[in-house]
């Protein structure tokens, strides 16, 4: 089964009708109600982070199949449709689209004071709520800037005590320039490293060069990286300097010295970002990152992670110690885009899988036990299972 991964979509700018998104929230809710009954919190937060089992329940209740609202309005719709039957239920759902993104720390916070959790379990949540938007928006440099992101948390209790279970992120990024959207699936049982391998699945129908620092391959250059800023601040912006002397089309080849008076021929890789080539980045221009880089080298954090999690580390700042890893000290991150889903559950012709029958059998099965046990009518119990059919 797959837990985790990305999907891309066409970008849409349309509303949906109330009358619609109404259904859809009522719809999604008596679902979700069955599921829980059946399965368990648990269960359904592991299945919400499946791509598979979104796109089916997506498409369930209404949903284009390949539209950005696929993510922002079955979300809200879920989000909707569970209001007040949250604790019942032990399914939590946090932020949303846009401005509702950014309250998803304080959402976080109010379901703990509401539920009487221990402060370390909720400031657990909210630190792995704004580590999973800040890696998709630093180390997976791949043109989309995230604007929608959803926090799912369950809860299970035995006898008096309470205990937050599992999470799941899903959010979304958009790139303006060729008119798509990307959806990002996170799940917290399958996560062994925050910034490794955090997303897996199957090729999507569209690729983009990508800056890829949570890939597996991109583990020196993290390394390096995090000894960068564990060391001497004026070092780090005399290496930086080295590069904006050396960087041009012209010099493929450029030699620099290594530590014991070493002399290195490295590769320059010319990578395209959308922009600018990222070697002619001039990042000495910007006071705000020598401040940020001299605030980090202050700090000195112990891993990756840690230097990821501080204020102000952004997507420029990461960058510019990226290149910095693998021009001058040889780690080379992956550029390889990680998307790997493609919206179907596989093909008869092996495109882009052969057809799993087990995940494809277990997808239809549990979704069709919730549209048949859900408290709706007839006809539109008929129209889900419609629906469903349909598109898998």
């Amino acid at each position: 089964m797959i837990q985790r991964g990305i999907v891309s979509f066409g970008l849409d700018y349309g509303r949906c009708p109330k009358w619609l998104f109404e259904r859809m929230a009522r719809l999604a809710g008596k679902i979700t109600e069955v599921i829980v009954e059946e399965y368990g919190p648990e269960e359904f937060v592991k299945r919400i982070s499946d791509p598979v089992w979104f796109q089916a329940l997506s498409c369930v209740i209404g949903m284009d199949w390949n539209s950005s609202g696929t993510t922002t309005i079955t979300t809200g719709a879920l989000k909707k449709g569970l209001k007040g039957l949250e604790k019942d239920l032990g399914v939590f759902i946090c932020g949303g689209k846009g401005k509702t993104s950014r309250q998803t720390p304080e959402e976080i916070e109010n379901w703990g004071g509401v539920l009487g959790l221990p402060a370390g379990q909720v400031n657990n949540l909210i630190y792995n709520s704004k580590m999973a938007a800040k890696i998709d928006s630093c180390c997976l440099q791949d043109n989309y800037q995230i604007y929608h992101h959803s926090f799912f948390f369950s809860l299970t209790q035995k006898g008096f005590k309470k205990k937050i279970g599992s999470w799941a992120v899903i959010q979304q990024g958009m790139n303006v320039y060729n008119q798509t959207a990307r959806r990002y699936h996170w799940y917290s049982e399958k996560i062994t490293d925050l910034v490794c391998e955090p997303h897996s699945g199957i090729i999507t129908q569209l690729k983009n060069p990508a800056l890829n620092l949570v890939a597996k391959q991109s583990e020196k250059n993290r390394e390096v990286t995090t000894e960068l800023v564990q060391g001497n601040y004026q070092s780090l912006i005399k290496d930086i300097q080295i590069l904006r002397r050396h960087s041009s089309q012209l010099s493929k080849m450029i030699s620099l010295r290594f530590k014991q008076n070493k002399i290195t021929l490295l590769r320059l890789e010319n990578r395209e970002f959308y922009w600018h080539p990222v070697v002619l980045e001039n990042f000495l221009e910007s006071r705000y990152l020598k401040k940020i880089l001299y605030r980090v080298c202050e700090q000195k954090p112990r891993n990756y992670e840690q230097l990821l999690s501080l204020k102000g580390v952004g997507p420029k700042t990461i960058r510019a110690l990226s290149l910095v890893s693998e021009v001058i000290y040889g780690a080379k991150p992956s550029y390889e885009d990680p998307a790997r889903y493609s919206f179907c559950v596989g093909g008869k012709d092996g495109t882009p899988f052969f057809v799993r029958k087990d995940i494809y059998d277990n997808l239809l099965d549990i979704m069709e036990k919730g549209i048949k046990k859900s408290k709706i009518s007839i006809r539109e119990k008929q129209e889900a299972q419609r629906r469903l059919y349909e598109h898998f």
